[in-house]
């Protein structure tokens, strides 16, 4: 009997990692299509410029979340680098050095959020349990790409000479 349930819980885990495998190649494939498609060109046909046309008697009101042309021509730049506009109202207004400062702050971070994580994957039951899950290091590993920003925008005002 003992043989049996334990043959059945092999089973059942031998199931589960088919499982989990089925679903990382579904989530794969999902990924992969809707990164294609993002940079497909747009699909026209005859129906959609049809339904594009305006109509003559449908009024044009303007949208409210519609950006005016002098906002959008403010994000477009000629040259090497972006004005410091683009950064916002508040980051355009930060020196490059406390950018790049907040970036290594982040990407340590991150570092040490991923570095902690590891090692309490290591803990015996940890991954079976969910132990290893902290809160403050799933929030620490957004220092990454903030990290990646924060060096970006450093490297914006510093081309500026901010």
């Amino acid at each position: 009997a003992l043989y049996a349930k334990r043959n059945l819980f092999e089973n059942n885990n031998n199931n589960n990692n088919k499982m989990t495998k089925f679903y990382i190649l579904i989530l794969a494939a999902a990924l992969i299509a809707t990164t294609v498609s993002a940079f497909a060109p747009p699909k026209t046909s005859a129906l959609t410029r049809a339904s594009q046309a305006p109509v003559a008697f449908a009024p044009v009101r303007p949208s409210a979340l519609a950006m005016s042309e002098e906002a959008e021509d403010s994000m477009f730049w000629e040259g090497e680098y972006p004005p410091s506009k683009v950064l916002g109202p508040v980051m355009s207004k930060m020196p490059s050095g406390v950018l790049a400062i907040l970036s290594i702050i982040s990407l340590g971070a991150c570092f040490y959020s991923c570095v902690q994580s590891n090692a309490l994957q290591q803990v015996p039951g940890a991954v079976a349990d969910g132990t290893w899950v902290k809160w403050y290091y799933i929030l620490m590993g957004f220092g990454g790409p903030f990290a990646w920003g924060f060096h970006v925008a450093a490297w914006i005002q510093r081309k500026n000479g901010m």
